[in-house]
């Protein structure tokens, strides 16, 4: 996780604002990014860090938006071995991503 998630995490708490963790938490074949690799989601749903983009990036939004609501912590499967329409999809493994909300 980088210095920035760090400062943002602390800034949101001292706050009392909450904020989704997702992190990569393991990675199997071809993927964008590794284990440890976190985005941090606000309550707007922009966010900071990257787990990789595109459409996995996306599921992982949906479902960190739904942990942002409700509370519950939540591994997002990110499947990336299914056949995609267009020629620029290069990734063929399969993500588990962590979801957590971090309240102030």
């Amino acid at each position: 996780m980088s210095l920035e998630l760090f400062r943002e995490i602390r800034e949101a708490q001292a706050a009392g604002q909450p904020r989704v963790l997702a992190t990569v938490s393991s990675a199997l074949g071809s993927t964008p990014r590794k284990p440890g690799a976190s985005m941090l989601l606000r309550p707007d749903g922009s966010f900071t860090g990257t787990i990789g983009g595109g459409c996995g990036e996306a599921e992982v939004w949906q479902e960190a938006m739904e942990t942002m609501a409700d509370g519950k912590p939540r591994t997002v499967v990110v499947d990336l071995t299914e056949p995609v329409d267009g020629d620029d999809k290069i990734c063929g493994g399969v993500m588990r991503v962590f979801v957590e909300r971090i309240s102030g």
